[in-house]
């Protein structure tokens, strides 16, 4: 089997586990939007970007690191149990100094009910546990195992938000018997602790599961080999830190700067976005191992190239899709109508999350060559220009300038990581063709939004054009892909 078809069929299997979770977070949008009203759909924001800056924290760069180490050193056991007992220990560290002062700590961030915080803590410290299993499932090429562990979370995760934000109020309402204890929980406690109690539950549960790929490892630390992670992985730790601004200082500032209810539909209609960031995910998964494996051969700059040539394609096919039936997708998902008038940030945040997701493609340069240090600068450029555009033009034009920052932030990384990775480990990619597709894409979308809205002729017949002239310029690409 060829590299790239082996790479095509990991990515599908990981695109399920990317792919599920996310989609079904998706529709359990409506579910929150219809049952919350917009201020409170922004606590439930809040808890998830502030989750976002502590699973950064407390991974510090790792998981990368892992995969780095992994394929290059020959004691394989000693990098597994030196990472995850620096994480054991730094995750236990964190959780109780956390419990200790949690009310001081949820006051700081905001929370009016400190169980909010102490269910975040929980459930970040139980997702950073699972981190080292994940990642070795992914190495040993046991996808299978990884996707079906990531869908019970996510399903548990889904069936209790059901149960509590929909059935239990059916049953109340219909005189449907219930135990007391479930009665008395739903009706003390706010709704929007049910969504932080159902992922806890379920991050509990997926920890359990994976409790035997724990006690497979030999456990052995060499703490000169954590040093030389680390220096790898703080750089990383710092880039993810100022990526996770890029993609959530955004929705708190708007909170701030506007208001809530202003917050809660800007976030909901981001959410729509989501869309692109599946695909950026899925494709990440399968692409983060296969680089660092596929770096000894001899033709892995080619393979590179050929990938980010099909992740464009793609990215840009899938982009298409999303903005020609962008009221489908608003009316199946978000309900309310309140939420409906932010839906023009959309085709910008896609656009954006496409420049990401080439970002991460080309990302590899850095990796390859021990260089983390210019993912930090990048990500931090990128902060940058994140918080001063927003905080410059939020008061000028609204929720708008957010979407504008973030796809100003994801050109900006896009372009400096290809300008300077060509310096550093240059690749053949075929910018002219990447580029042209994007074009071709984005024209079509703007059109259809802008002048064809709701014309599902139009939408049909631009998404019908632009798969046959992708198709009629990589056929003969195609044919060597699968023939091989």
């Amino acid at each position: 089997m060829s590299s790239l078809k082996r790479f095509f069929k990991d990515t599908i299997i990981y695109g399920i586990a990317a792919v599920l979770p996310r989609a079904i977070n998706i529709f359990l949008v409506k579910l929150h939007t219809s049952t919350l009203a917009a201020d409170k759909y922004a606590v439930n924001t809040d808890y998830y970007v502030y989750a976002a800056y502590f699973n950064a924290l407390l991974t510090y760069g790792m998981e990368t690191a892992f995969f780095r180490f992994f394929s290059k050193e020959k004691d394989k056991g000693k990098i597994i149990s030196t990472v995850f007992v620096s994480l054991l220990a730094s995750s236990l560290l964190f959780l109780v100094a956390t419990l200790v002062f949690s009310n001081d700590i949820s006051n700081f961030f905001g929370f009016k009910n400190p169980l909010f915080f102490k269910l975040l803590i929980w459930t970040i410290t139980l997702d950073t546990l699972v981190v080292v299993p994940y990642a070795y499932l992914r190495v040993a090429n046991k996808s299978v195992r990884f996707t079906f562990y990531k869908t019970v979370n996510i399903l548990l995760f889904a069936l209790l938000n059901l149960f509590f934000l929909w059935f239990v109020p059916y049953a109340i309402k219909n005189g449907l018997s219930l135990p007391k204890f479930v009665v008395n929980y739903y009706n003390t406690s706010p709704k929007v602790m049910h969504i932080f109690v159902a992922g806890t539950v379920a991050s509990a549960v997926t920890f359990l599961g994976l409790l035997p790929t724990i006690f497979k490892f030999n456990y052995t630390f060499d703490f000169q080999l954590l040093q030389k992670m680390l220096r790898y992985s703080l750089p990383i730790m710092i880039g993810s830190l100022a990526f996770v601004t890029n993609e959530n200082l955004d929705k708190l500032l708007l909170g701030n700067m506007l208001d809530k209810q202003q917050m809660g539909v800007y976030a909901a209609c981001y959410k729509l976005g989501v869309f692109m960031t599946l695909y950026v995910m899925a494709f990440r998964l399968g692409a983060e191992p296969f680089f660092f494996n596929q770096a000894t051969q001899k033709n892995a700059k080619e393979t590179y190239a050929k990938i980010l040539t099909w992740f464009s394609i793609f990215g840009a096919f899938f982009m298409l899709i999303v903005v020609v039936f962008i009221d489908v997708f608003a009316t199946v998902l978000l309900g309310k109508p309140e939420y409906f008038e932010a839906l023009y940030i959309v085709p910008i945040i896609l656009l954006a999350n496409l420049f990401l997701g080439i970002y991460n493609n080309l990302s590899v340069w850095y990796k390859l060559t021990d260089k983390t240090k210019y993912g930090m600068y990048f990500s931090v450029a990128g902060a940058a220009i994140t918080i001063s555009f927003n905080l410059l033009m939020i008061p000028k034009i609204g929720f708008i300038a957010s979407a504008w920052a973030t796809l100003l932030t994801y050109s900006f990384m896009m372009l400096i990581s290809y300008f300077i990775g060509k310096k550093h480990y240059p690749v053949p990619y075929q910018i002219k063709k990447v580029g042209l597709y994007v074009l071709v894409s984005s024209l079509l979308s703007g059109v259809s939004f802008l002048i064809f809205r709701e014309n599902y002729w139009f939408s049909s017949l631009s998404i019908i054009t632009f798969l046959g002239w992708a198709y009629w310029r990589e056929k003969d690409e195609l044919k060597n892909i699968f023939n091989n």
